[in-house]
This record gives structure tokens, sequence and C-alpha cells, in this order.
């Protein structure tokens, strides 16, 4: 491993457990300031999510492109943007963040390091929802970040803060933050019974959004980059 690549995992790591801080986190505390209004609890936990999501892919992406999302990493790498012998790198550096990520915002909120969630998200609406969501996001990054590089983090930010609210699953779309939700029985989590549905939702709309992207976009622009979540 080349010491560029390091630091490139080291960025993804670090981005996706800050993610899932911010997400496990927020949702702890609107939960338990919101006096069992879940809508206030949702509204706390989409914002502060969104909040954090500016910040952490202005700060990482000039290192890693800011991707804390393997969907995100595989398509980039689809497009020609990453290579496809650094994908499992980022891939395994974004589950062990979110894995991570999780563990700290329970020890911050004196939670047991890891208790496994009880919170259903099941059924085909809720893998649909999964589907138009990620789809949605990698249709963002892969087309808006190309034209608009200098709003990405802006455009990301917005879509997963809207998004927490017009899908029925509150907007995963990311397979190390589904993954990783498992492991929290808070406000934030999803029962592991449910985590398959939500991957093969997932997975169809990268390979989805894939085909789009390249069908979209004229072979001059197939090579530019741009900047990733």
């Amino acid at each position: 491993m080349t010491q560029i690549l390091g630091r490139r995992i080291a960025a993804e790591f670090l981005g996706t457990s800050f993610l899932l801080i911010a997400i496990v986190g927020s949702g702890i505390m609107g939960e338990r300031l919101s006096g069992g209004n879940v809508a206030v609890a949702l509204l706390a936990n989409s914002v502060a999510t969104g909040a954090a999501l500016v910040a952490l892919i202005l700060t990482f992406s000039p290192f890693s492109g800011a991707h804390f999302n393997p969907a995100v990493s595989v398509a980039s790498a689809f497009q020609g943007q990453l290579r496809w012998n650094d994908a499992p790198f980022y891939i395994v550096a974004q589950i062990a963040g979110g894995f991570t990520g999780v563990l700290v915002a329970h020890l911050m909120f004196g939670l047991p390091v890891s208790f496994s969630s009880q919170h259903a998200h099941s059924g085909a609406p809720q893998i649909f929802s999964e589907f138009l969501a990620t789809f949605g996001l990698l249709l963002v990054i892969s087309l808006g970040s190309r034209f608009h590089s200098q709003a990405a983090p802006y455009a990301v930010a917005a879509y997963i803060t809207g998004a927490y609210w017009f899908t029925s699953s509150t907007s995963f779309a990311n397979p190390a933050v589904t993954l990783a939700r498992s492991l929290t029985d808070t406000f934030a989590g999803i029962r592991v019974a449910d985590v398959p549905g939500f991957l093969v939702g997932q997975s169809a709309a990268l390979a989805a959004a894939c085909v789009l992207c390249r069908w979209l976009l004229p072979p001059e622009l197939s090579g530019e980059s741009g900047t990733n979540r």
C-alpha cells in the first residue's frame, strides 16, 4: 500500500466515522429532548446529519473524494474516477469507520458499546424507498458534482436532509451506514434482519445509476473528475 493510498483510506475511515457519530448521536439527542415527538426527533436528526455532511465533505474531499459510501466508491470506479484496485480498500475503511462511529456515539451518551437494533424497517415499500434514495443520491453526485463541483458538498447534504423526509426509509442510501446502524438500538437503528433488503435496494440503485449516467454523459465528459461523497 502506498503512502498516498494510506492517507486516502484514513480519510475515508475518519469521515465515515464522524458521519455515523453525527447520525447516531443526533438521533439519541433528538429523541431525548423531543419529549416523544418523533417528528421533532427526525427533524433534529436530519438537520444535524446534513450540516455535518457539508463539513465532512469539505474537509476530506481533497484527500479521498469524501465518498463515505461503498456505493459511491463503486460508481466512481465504474466512471473511471477511482481505480478498481483501490475500491476494496475504500469500502473496508468505510465499513470499519461506520462501526467505529456507532461505538463512539454510544460511549459519548453512556450507552452499551454495541447492542443490536430492534427498529423494524421491513417490507417492499422500504426496500423500494432505499432504491430511490440511493439512486437519487448517486445522480446528484455523478451528474450534479460533475458540472457544479464547488456546490457538490451542499447539494449532497441538501439531498440527504430532504430525503430523510420524502422517503419512507428515511434514506440510509449507504451500505456502510446501513450495516453500522444495525449495531444501535437507538432512534437511528435498523434491525439486523432488515439489513439484507436495504442492501438489495441500494445495490440495484447502484447498477441503475451507473447505467443511466453512462448513457447521459457524452464520451468526452466521462473521464472528468468531480467531488464525491
